[in-house]
């Protein structure tokens, strides 16, 4: 018995006991302080980005019920053509003279029209251009007259033109665009913006003049479309 005892007083020999082992934590993104720096800027950014898209948008709106912006308004009220034929060597001869009625609508919005060119066209031919306009400020809620002529002679190479103005001759309406490009500038009581550059396409149908008189009745008022309009 005393055997036994002191061999269990003894170390022990049994199988090995194994370690307790340690939990190890990997470090996610989450934790990460740059990813959350990074992730505050950016949803700062965009608020503030929205912030100034709805400001901007709030003031245009109070602007557009403040001064309520409207077209001005172009048509030809008056077109004369007295001549209008072809030679044998290809050349037209011209003489067209047209009104040209401007209405600025506006109530607090005034116009400046620094320049205005207009191109008398024919079957998509360029015939005359007129740039003797003087340069205007029309008011708030004004209508101008402004009177184009057209008149001379020029050579159309294109053949085809021909037999468009023979029929056009035969029916005593010729279709004649007047393209205007402009330069103008908006005032807005002390404010004046920069310059602008629309271009205004005006299709004519104007019967031919002679005598004073016109076979086919006479010119109806045209209303012009703005065909392109950009910022200088």
């Amino acid at each position: 018995m005393s055997e036994k005892q002191a061999h269990l007083n003894g170390a022990y020999y049994g199988p090995s006991i194994p370690p307790k082992s340690q939990a190890y934590h990997r470090p996610g993104r989450g934790s990460d302080p740059l990813g959350c720096c990074c992730s505050c800027i950016f949803g700062l950014i965009f608020k503030l980005i929205m912030t100034a898209v709805v400001i901007v948008g709030l003031a245009f709106f109070i602007f557009w019920l403040i001064v309520r912006p409207n077209r001005i308004k172009f048509h030809v009220t008056e077109a004369h053509l007295t001549q209008f034929n072809f030679s044998n060597d290809n050349t037209l001869h011209y003489n067209l003279a047209i009104d040209l009625t401007i209405r600025n609508p506006n109530k607090k919005i005034g116009v400046y029209y620094d320049r205005i060119e207009a191109r008398a066209i024919y079957e998509d031919q360029r015939f005359s251009t007129n740039t003797s306009t003087t340069p205007f400020y029309q008011g708030h809620k004004k209508t101008n007259v402004v009177n184009l002529v057209f008149q001379g002679q020029q050579v159309i190479p294109d053949t085809k033109v021909l037999s468009e103005y023979n029929e056009q001759k035969n029916s005593g309406l010729y279709e004649i665009d007047v393209k205007l490009y402009l330069r103008v500038r908006f005032k807005l009581g002390l404010i004046k913006t920069g310059k602008f550059k629309p271009r205004i396409k005006c299709g004519l149908k104007v019967p031919l003049t002679q005598n004073g008189s016109s076979s086919v009745g006479t010119f109806e008022t045209t209303k012009c479309d703005v065909d392109y309009f950009k910022s200088i």
